[in-house]
């Protein structure tokens, strides 16, 4: 059966000599693994230029019950995002985002919300002219609410620290030892407050902005999935810091 399906590419994997997989979150069945051509004619060279990271697309697949892996077989730029892949510090981001989304987001579980949300972010950091440093930390907190492990902020208070393991500000560090000291915990309720709007009114050096992705990647760690052996942690470290 054809079916029309809305797809944000996240990466695309060698299959065999004439396809790759191409795997992506969509609207309609979460996130899935799609057969595409490959090769080097004019028309596989424009299947890889509009399937880069985060490209927003729009895909007829084949569901027959009989493939283990559906086919695409029509594809197309649903949006076009000239600020995002012209803009090399931009890929960097959009390239480490997708690798997280790949680990994070489960196979076949749609979320409309959760969906719209990437999508939107994607456009705002292509559309973003100011705090686009700021952008991956913004998504990732944000993220966290649609996969259930938001942090509770309601309990920040100055000079408090902030419990990894339970989510919640305390006045005394927990017996586990997994927490932020109350200068590193302060961050966490500043990342609340960031919205697309704002983000370039937050203003952090080199070792600020370094120590709360890696913060952000310690709590995911925890609470969803590993995040330890990112591929594209080095590139956005050295274009952002």
């Amino acid at each position: 059966m054809l079916t029309p399906i809305d797809c944000i590419a996240l990466r695309t994997i060698k299959y065999n000599d004439r396809h790759n997989i191409l795997v992506v979150y969509t609207r309609q069945r979460g996130r899935m693994s799609l057969l595409i051509g490959s090769g080097t004619s004019r028309e596989a060279n424009r299947r890889r230029a509009i399937t880069m990271p985060l490209s927003l697309l729009e895909c007829i697949v084949d569901l027959r019950n009989d493939r283990d892996i559906p086919s695409i077989r029509e594809i197309k730029v649903k949006r076009q995002l000239a600020g995002l892949h012209a803009d090399p510090a931009k890929m960097a981001m959009g390239m480490f985002l997708a690798e997280i989304l790949g680990i994070v987001l489960a196979e076949g579980a749609e979320d409309d919300n959760l969906y719209s949300f990437i999508e939107d972010g994607i456009t705002r950091l292509s559309d973003m002219r100011r705090g686009t440093a700021n952008f991956h930390l913004a998504f990732l907190y944000r993220l966290g609410y649609f996969l259930g492990i938001q942090p509770d902020t309601s309990s920040y208070r100055d000079g408090r620290v902030f419990d990894l393991v339970d989510a919640i500000f305390r006045d005394v560090p927990p017996i586990h030892g997994r927490y932020l000291e109350a200068s590193e915990a302060r961050s966490v309720a500043m990342l609340s407050r960031m919205t697309w709007d704002n983000l370039h009114l937050f203003r952090f050096n080199r070792e600020q902005r370094r120590q709360i992705l890696t913060s952000i990647l310690d709590y995911y760690s925890l609470h969803y999935a590993s995040l330890s052996s990112l591929n594209s942690l080095d590139v956005l470290r050295r274009l952002f810091d």
